[in-house]
């Protein structure tokens, strides 16, 4: 057989006959090479073919002087790429579909980039890993050039940007990430998520999402069913997050109580007032600025010390507005409030509303997914006497970020606020059932595709899947809460067994243990959470928020979401806590 380097061309006599050197032979051996892999492989192709792309560039074309040796396959198309095969520092987006011959660079470069989220992912799941590679801004903007250029980059670089932003991600999978209602990476959601990116369309007509628009309509249903209207009627969309979901109910109880204020403004209506709770989300008067009502139209009712609306001080509060000559149009109860992760008495607020006839919204965007829990539902008693609800799966449920719906009581009054009839888009003579071009009730034209992530996940998991992961995590925040209740330096922000999984607490130094309660104790106390916070983000260990709130000086606020977190992950927790804070 030829030396190493020799060509394919160069084996036998000159017509490419003879034996043993000869064609047939050596695309024999370069089949038995295919079954190693990376660099093995290709030095043995290497060795059987030569460089064919100096001796036969004109055969192949000019993509294939750029693809490393080794690659001829029998038929004199190139062998399967893989990862390491293609030499990326020559080829740029140019080269990869719908370019001609794109296909197998594609391949190899969409491999490759693969390979780097794959490698994420299990290190996201590695407790020996860092949670966050933390840096501060100007270092991360000094350690690496971020800036756009005229010029292209080639694949190479690409590939290395990819790897760097990963780098300083913050693992939101990882068992010890505590920091945000979103946690937890689902792998059946993750693969959802790659699909619906690579379906790449919208969701404004089934001409054009047909399955995604079905898949739509059948979750939401089932969403309604599950909250306890009757035979899941209703309506509803999903929208990209709680806050615009909240803005919706909004806009929506606006209309039904005054619908000419889709054409004639505010200047047609009179002084509406919302109500909310003072534990409630702040994207109610975030909505209220952006409909035009006004944040000073927003009045928030008291809460007792556990952080649920009190009924009373709604009933008061709606006539004082009443008395003033303004409309009550909503009230905002809360299912999961983001920091004490209290609920509201739905039943109270729902006789009030039944009584002043004022449209109820329930914020369950944290707080929803314990409707699919048996043993933890009836915290939501009375949700089934809504108008309208707010339910963000990204949240306790774990479907990848993001995925929010909400859900109405009225078919068709999504439709009516919101359709605008353009022609380009909703014609009128289409040959399908027209009830499926769900875009014009929707206040987007582009809507990204954010169902298929959580029928997925239902269909893998089914719905007592989703119930034991809502099951561990809130025996987690009980294991937690039961540990540091009566543990030295601890103390609870608020009496009793938490709700739901928030368990809010101060960390009490040494130090500071000997002080009496007073201003100065508090004084110090409120700077423990944000060294704590530092320290715990700078050695990458565990994430876990802080917050303030009313005449509460900073304190921790643990949530659990995500249920690759275990009893050791929350022993961890504690530990780290102190071991940081024990200088303070």
């Amino acid at each position: 057989m030829a030396s190493p380097g020799s060509s394919f061309w160069s084996f036998g006599s000159e017509d490419g006959s003879g034996d043993p050197e000869n064609p047939s032979t050596a695309r024999a051996w370069c089949q038995v090479a295919q079954k190693f892999r990376g660099g093995i492989r290709n030095k043995l192709c290497t060795l059987l073919y030569g460089d064919w792309r100096l001796r036969c560039p004109e055969a192949f074309g000019e993509w294939f002087k750029r693809v490393p040796t080794g690659h001829l396959r029998e038929d004199g198309l190139c062998l399967q790429l893989s990862q390491g095969d293609v030499n990326y520092a020559f080829l740029h987006s140019t080269d990869l579909l719908p370019a001609c011959d794109g296909e197998r660079p594609t391949l190899a470069f969409l491999q490759d980039v693969m390979d780097i989220l794959l490698q994420y992912v299990v290190k996201s799941f590695d407790r020996s890993t860092k949670v966050i590679d933390f840096h501060y801004p100007n270092e991360l903007l000094q350690e690496h050039n971020w800036e756009l250029a005229d010029q292209p980059q080639n694949l190479e670089e690409i590939l290395m940007h990819c790897q760097t932003t990963l780098k300083y991600a913050i693992k939101t999978g990882h068992p010890r990430y505590f920091n945000q209602l979103s946690t937890g990476l689902d792998m059946v959601g993750l693969a959802a998520d790659w699909l619906t990116s690579t379906a790449n369309t919208n969701m404004f007509t089934y001409e054009i999402a047909p399955v995604f628009v079905l898949l739509e309509y059948v979750t939401l249903k089932k969403m309604r069913e599950i909250i306890g209207w009757p035979g899941g009627s209703g309506d509803g969309i999903f929208s990209p997050g709680g806050a615009i979901s909240n803005m919706y109910a909004m806009l929506i109880a606006r209309f039904k109580m005054f619908p000419e204020v889709k054409e004639q403004g505010m200047a047609a209506v009179p002084r509406l007032i919302a109500f909310t709770s003072e534990h409630s989300h702040f994207s109610l008067k975030k909505g209220a600025a952006a409909l035009g009502i006004g944040t000073d139209s927003v009045i928030l009712i008291k809460c007792d010390e556990r952080g649920k609306m009190i009924p009373s001080d709604l009933e008061r509060r709606i006539l004082e507005a009443k008395q003033k000559g303004f409309v009550p149009f909503l009230v905002s109860a809360t299912a999961g409030t983001t920091v004490y992760g209290a609920f509201d008495p739905l039943l109270a607020v729902a006789d009030i509303c039944k009584k002043y006839k004022i449209w109820m919204h329930v914020d369950a965007a944290w707080g929803g997914g314990l409707l699919m829990s048996q043993k933890h539902k009836w915290k939501l008693s009375g949700v089934e006497r809504a108008n309208s609800v707010t339910w963000n799966p990204h949240k306790m449920m774990g479907v990848p970020l993001q995925c929010s719906a909400l859900l109405v009581r009225e078919e068709g009054l999504m439709q009516s606020c919101n359709q605008m009839h353009a022609s380009y888009l909703f014609q009128q003579d289409k040959h399908y059932d027209l009830s499926y071009d769900t875009g014009d009730k929707a206040l987007q034209c582009g809507r990204h595709v954010d169902v298929f992530k959580l029928w997925l996940m239902w269909r893998a998991k089914g719905t007592t899947g989703f119930e034991a992961h809502i099951d561990k995590c809130l025996e987690l925040a009980e294991y937690l809460y039961n540990i540091i209740k009566n543990r030295e330096g601890y103390e609870m922000v608020f009496d009793g067994k938490p709700q739901h999984t928030n368990v809010c607490f101060w960390y009490v130094p040494p130090s500071l243990r000997v002080l009496e309660d007073n201003e100065e104790r508090m004084s110090r106390l409120s700077k423990v959470a944000p060294v704590i916070k530092a320290r715990m983000m700078e050695y990458g260990t565990t994430m876990v928020s802080y917050q303030p709130l009313g005449d509460k000086v900073n304190f921790f606020r643990m949530v659990i979401s995500n249920p690759a977190a275990t009893h050791q992950d929350i022993d961890f927790l504690i530990e780290e806590i102190e071991r940081l804070g024990q200088d303070l």
